[in-house]
């Protein structure tokens, strides 16, 4: 009777396992089902992007019409994109992060880390999600193309938000019993949210926003926090003193952000790059450049800064140049023996060329809140702009003979490199192609974009024929996670930005410089420390936007050409995207390389080194700025 019995209850607690384990089957199932429908709606929205922006080429040019609606259109779908794309990251575990830390902990340590991630995420989801909501509840404008309400934009940001959450309760930590790890999280997240308003009400209260910005973005940076929630999270908690109604400024300013057609170069060129690497243009391209330089010390590392030079002019953002280059040039270094970190370095610093070789749209930005030539600008950067090149070229020399890169790559006779060249002769007309529609205002930056994605399916498909549907679509899909990765820090910075400028820091540090220092050679020493920090914590364009205005008199007061003190400006400024905790650049190539964020950081800074003195004596020596512009003029 007994055994009757056991026998039972083991049948018994068969059957409940069994159905326990489909249950769990199921649940995994349609998750997996709904993630890869909303990872097929981002990249119908990201695509949507690309062939309104071609159609409104085709409709200028074609049809002699020019339309407003497409490029709307596709800023609103891009901004659908980042915040779904966002939900997506954290179902991946793909924000960027500087994982120091994180390396050095246990296992057990790891596992309680990302704990405290999740955390992070959830209070800056929940945040999101209210003020978000409010934000597009109350909206009551429409937008002046399409005519839509933009309620419907600002739902973006609760929307993501929810799905942060969604996803959050259905993660697991490896070394954390399930569901033990989500209820921890939604606790202790929501906890942390109210923790925050309350100490926004009382300790808080007093105090100004800016240190409570710095101090826990640092912190939380440092402790290896993904690096877009962290700034959001900042934000929040820098301003929550201010009351609700002033945390509307952060889903809106978040929005705004995104709200650009210029951007929409950096996620065009991001696929362009990708589709690059499967039709062949890549191998064409390289096997050139090998032909040429590649017997050299650090041969594909000098082709690599070689290749920012040319590109320099072709949209004139570094992020969209690194991600380019990323794609095409840093797999083949890879094979040939360099370090994925080191390779990923080359490629970020050689980058900020793209600010310095004209067209710039720093510098354009700079001539227009300067009231200075843009023409004058863009020959005054010339020398600069190749001095750092050299400068960079250099310093991969001497790094290579240390690390003894460059070489396994024999000389070629002049026969296999006319060869090469005729291989590459297709893939080379699209950097000249688009190059010259933007030099000669054919098209945008952005419309730039969208041309290099279809010539390089046009070269896969007709010329080179080593393209397939699902090669495209692999592509498609890696390319949307490395575009969402980096696009949501671009998003986060504006909030964090607008902090510091409401809090009037930059204006009161610029001023205080103009009254130490009468002295040219003292006030520009001070103006390079000043504006290399600045860069440290704020994105190029908002810097600029910010101290143009404020330094310009005082740089006039003291002698000091406009036109020489835009280029000092400008290098200075792009450091930022070098250096942490912004460090835009090194996200990038980091992300899209698969590399370690730290250590891009650590094999960037022989560079840095010698872009700050390149930086010195172009500060010093204004002849190398001033020089074309006299002989030549704008």
């Amino acid at each position: 009777m007994r055994n009757e019995l056991n026998a039972n209850h083991r049948e018994k607690a068969y059957a409940s396992s069994h159905t326990n384990n489909r249950l769990k089957r199921g649940i995994q199932t349609a998750l997996l089902r709904f993630d890869g429908a909303m990872e097929l709606i981002c990249i119908g929205l990201i695509l949507t992007t690309i062939v309104v922006t071609l159609a409104q080429v085709f409709f200028r040019y074609v049809l002699n019409a020019s339309l407003s609606w497409p490029e709307e259109l596709a800023r609103w779908a891009f901004v659908w994109t980042v915040f779904l794309g966002m939900a997506m990251g954290v179902r991946r575990n793909s924000h960027i992060a500087i994982d120091l830390l994180r390396r050095k902990l246990s296992d057990r340590w790891q596992s309680i880390h990302a704990i405290c991630m999740q955390i992070v995420i959830c209070t800056t989801s929940i945040a999101l999600l209210r003020h978000g909501w409010s934000l597009a509840s109350n909206a009551s404008y429409v937008s002046p193309a399409l005519e839509w309400h933009f309620r419907y934009l600002y739902s973006a940001v609760p929307c993501g938000a929810a799905l942060n959450l969604f996803y959050l309760a259905h993660q697991r930590i490896p070394g954390i019993k399930y569901p033990f790890n989500t209820v921890v999280t939604f606790i202790m997240g929501g906890a942390l949210y109210l923790i925050v308003g309350y100490l926004s009400k009382g300790f808080l209260a007093g105090i100004q926003s800016s240190p409570i910005l710095l101090i826990s973005m640092l912190t939380l940076i440092l402790l290896g926090m993904p690096i877009g929630f962290v700034l959001t999270l900042s934000t929040i908690l820098a301003i929550s003193p201010q009351g609700d109604l002033m945390m509307l400024i952060v889903p809106q300013s978040l929005t705004s952000a995104l709200d650009s057609f210029i951007l929409l170069a950096i996620p065009f060129f991001i696929l362009s790059g990708g589709i690059m690497n499967i039709t062949g243009i890549t191998d064409r391209l390289i096997r050139l450049a090998t032909s040429l330089v590649g017997h050299l010390r650090g041969g594909l590392g000098q082709v690599n800064i070689v290749t920012s030079v040319m590109m320099g002019g072709l949209t004139g953002s570094s992020i969209a140049d690194a991600a380019a280059t990323t794609k095409t040039i840093v797999p083949a270094m890879k094979q040939r023996g360099y370090n994925r970190d080191f390779s990923c370095a080359v490629t970020s610093v050689s980058s900020i060329l793209a600010n310095l070789i004209p067209p710039s749209m720093s510098l354009i930005l700079y001539g227009a809140l300067a009231s200075v030539s843009v023409g004058a600008l863009f020959m005054a950067t010339i020398l600069p702009g190749l001095l750092v090149a050299v400068a960079l070229m250099l310093t991969v020399f001497i790094v290579s003979i240390r690390k003894g890169y460059g070489r396994d790559i024999a000389r070629v006779t002049l026969q296999e490199r006319m060869f090469a060249f005729y291989r590459a002769l297709p893939a080379l007309f699209l950097p000249v192609g688009i190059v010259g529609g933007v030099r000669f205002g054919i098209f945008t930056a952005t419309e730039a974009g969208a041309m290099a994605f279809l010539y390089s399916l046009a070269i896969g498909f007709l010329f080179y024929r080593q393209v397939n549907l699902r090669a495209l679509v692999d592509s498609v899909r890696e390319s949307l996670q490395d575009i969402i990765a980096v696009m949501f820090i671009v998003a986060a910075a504006s909030p964090f930005s607008w902090v510091l400028v409401t809090d009037q820091a930059p204006q009161k540090i610029a001023a205080g410089l103009g009254e130490i220092a009468s002295d040219p050679i003292v006030l520009l020493m001070l103006l390079n420390v000043f504006l290399l920090l600045v860069g440290l914590i704020m994105e190029l364009v908002a810097a600029m936007v910010i101290l143009v205005p404020i330094l310009i008199p005082i740089i006039t007061a003291s002698g000091i050409d406009p036109i020489h003190f835009g280029i000092v400006l400008v290098m200075n400024l792009v450091l930022g995207a070098l250096t942490p905790p912004m460090g835009m650049l090194v996200f990038t190539t980091a992300r899209i390389a698969r590399a370690s964020v730290t250590g891009v950081f650590y094999a960037a800074l022989p560079f840095l080194l010698s872009i700050i003195l390149v930086l010195c004596v172009v500060t010093y020596f204004p002849a190398l700025s001033l020089i074309l512009t006299k002989w030549i003029g704008p």
